[in-house]
């Protein structure tokens, strides 16, 4: 079962103000004739698109919770699969979607109101909500910390051993974590958007057209320790994880 904020519209359509439909640029002065341009939203028309925003993300959370509970209790029955679905409400924060855990074990399932209003359409939010919950399912929370712990103490040994100072080897130490949890945080995300996938389509939404998110997003390439692959190597995992199902 999932617990979702019970004012989730309200809050939905006070974060959706003119701000987030960025006015037309103005008729350059060169030009002869005139440049026809979108009028600014009005209010209601902001208000309306928040509102079918809030009413999606209440749909898709209703039709993939339970296809991913279900998954998780296959494919992880030791996990906790109890999935905390929450909304982030601060003002004026990047879009932006994660999965953590509470203190008790339960894993929660966060989406801020910037993402919620970014997404086209309910096949993204339902794409976004499994790849998510694929993470809690795969154990990449928990491989994480492993990973960065494991860096930790490699990096701080070394330090030690060359006869660094003790701060040093506190930086050290840093340096190590954070090496740690990027070694395999690529392949994390291709394992999720593979398992998401899947999730969204049982869920009844189209993981191909829910992609498309990737291609709105700025491309990180295949930088050294990024944390992200490049968006055509995830949007060509979804592909192929469609066609297999």
């Amino acid at each position: 079962m999932y617990r979702l904020i019970p004012v989730l519209v309200l809050l939905a359509l006070s974060a959706c103000t003119a701000a987030d439909f960025p006015a037309p640029n103005p008729t350059p002065p060169a030009q002869t004739e005139p440049v026809q341009t979108q009028p600014e939203p009005t209010k209601a028309e902001i208000q309306q698109r928040a509102s079918t925003a809030a009413r999606n993300f209440i749909t898709v959370v209703e039709t993939v919770e339970p296809v991913a509970e279900a998954e998780c209790r296959r494919l992880a029955p030791r996990a906790n699969c109890d999935f905390n679905i929450v909304v982030d409400d601060r003002p004026n924060q990047a879009p932006n979607a994660f999965q953590t855990i509470d203190r008790q074990g339960r894993p929660i399932l966060a989406f801020n109101l910037a993402l919620i209003a970014s997404v086209r359409n309910k096949d993204e939010m339902a794409f976004v909500m499994g790849h998510e919950a694929a993470h809690h399912i795969l154990g990449h929370l928990q491989r994480t910390q492993q990973n960065a712990a494991v860096g930790a103490v490699i990096f701080s040994g070394l330090a030690a051993m060359s006869g660094a100072s003790a701060s040093s080897v506190r930086s050290a130490e840093e340096f190590g974590a954070a090496i740690g949890a990027r070694s395999y945080s690529k392949d994390f995300e291709l394992e999720a958007d593979g398992l998401g996938t899947r999730i969204t389509a049982r869920a009844g939404y189209d993981p191909i057209r829910g992609a498309e998110f990737f291609t709105r997003l700025p491309d990180p390439g295949n930088k050294f320790l990024g944390t992200h692959p490049p968006n055509k190597d995830r949007i060509n995992t979804v592909r192929k994880a469609a066609s297999a199902l």
